[in-house]
């Protein structure tokens, strides 16, 4: 005999909840499992028809799946090519995310396909508004850029059918879905090695946020590049940032403050290092006679920057590219080539790196 849903009891006693107050196909599983008092999985397990749900539990949530239009989809759609991809970021405003949409648009666009463009800013609220929207237009398929979602927004998407590729993630994800991201620890080693070469000992590092992968692989490459060179890692020349120009200024002035200040300067993003560039201007020191600075990204205004910069070149619009091509093959059912796959990093060398003025 299949085992009953525990939840049955306490469903039997309330009321089916029925206002029509969503339009059809606009609820979402977790607040069809909300107003059933069960849970995603018990949803997930009714929709899909298996049996290990009690008589009670299933009606209860069949009606609700009924008077809201929730409707599974059909075996058939993930073998056709989907007309629409949602493409989330968790926030817009950097020129990496243009970057990243440019890729995604090169390859959609080819292939016929519709793009979505969201930001969710990490807030609960804005991801389930984006869940029910996804619903709405039926999208078929997902690519999350460096942005997380709830455990039962990733179930809803399971259940739907509607595949998902995480690009530049900023944790581990289940397994079954594909990451897409950059050889992050070879850039910060390539950075620092380029700065040792040059003659550089004492080397500040901006660091970005300490809950990326990608920010901690950074970090690691810089030190393991000092570590391999015989030269002491010091705390001390290690300030945090997030990405954006002003904690880039912020860095390079904390930097700048100590008895010793460093001769060279790592930002793990190009952001950073336009804003220490800044700072140091504003101090009246010069780029590269007084500190070399070295970036991540490769964002194209570097190049037109003052000194243009050196950096570690990142193929964001690869990484996009590949993302779209990925949640393809699994809307048609193909398995990726490789469940997580690193796009190489290059150190593009330019104009704001140079040998120290002091030894």
């Amino acid at each position: 005999m299949a085992p009953q849903d525990t939840e049955a009891h306490d469903v039997e006693a309330h009321p089916v909840d029925t206002p029509p107050a969503d339009p059809p196909g606009r609820i979402t599983i977790t607040e069809i499992a909300r107003r059933a008092g069960v849970s995603v999985p018990t949803v997930s397990r009714v929709v899909n028809g298996r049996s290990d749900v009690s008589p009670a539990t299933r009606a209860r949530v069949e009606e609700l799946l009924r008077l809201h239009g929730y409707r599974k989809r059909p075996p058939t759609a993930p073998a056709r090519s989907p007309a629409l991809l949602d493409l989330v970021f968790n926030d817009l405003g950097s020129p990496w995310a243009v970057e990243i949409i440019r890729g995604v648009e090169e390859v959609a666009h080819a292939a016929g396909v519709g793009t979505v463009v969201s930001a969710i800013h990490g807030r609960s609220g804005d991801a389930r508004e984006w869940m029910r929207n996804l619903r709405a237009r039926a999208s078929g398929g997902v690519i999350l850029v460096t942005s997380d979602l709830e455990p039962t927004l990733h179930e809803e998407l399971r259940i739907l059918g509607v595949p998902l590729v995480v690009v530049d993630p900023t944790g581990t994800y289940a397994d079954g879905v594909p990451v897409i991201g950059a050889a992050n620890w070879a850039g910060g080693l390539a950075a620092t090695e380029h700065l040792l070469a040059l003659g550089h000992r004492r080397i500040g590092l901006i660091a970005g946020p300490p809950r990326l992968l990608c920010s901690r692989a950074r970090y690691d490459g810089y030190r393991a590049a000092l570590e391999a060179a015989g030269v002491p890692v010091d705390d001390c020349l290690v300030v945090p940032g997030d990405f954006q120009s002003e904690s880039g200024f912020r860095g390079a002035g904390a930097l700048l403050d100590l008895p010793e200040p460093p001769t060279a300067l790592f930002a793990a993003s190009d952001r950073m290092a336009l804003g220490a560039v800044e700072a140091l201007r504003q101090r009246g020191l010069r780029v590269p006679e007084d500190m070399s600075v070295v970036g991540f990204d490769d964002l194209p205004e570097v190049r037109w920057s003052a000194p243009p910069l050196t950096t570690v070149r990142q193929p964001l619009a690869d990484m996009g590219k590949l993302a779209v091509r990925t949640v393809l093959r699994l809307a048609h059912d193909e398995r990726p080539d490789a469940p997580r796959v690193e796009l190489g990093t290059e150190l593009v060398v330019r104009s704001s790196t140079a040998p120290p003025a002091r030894p």
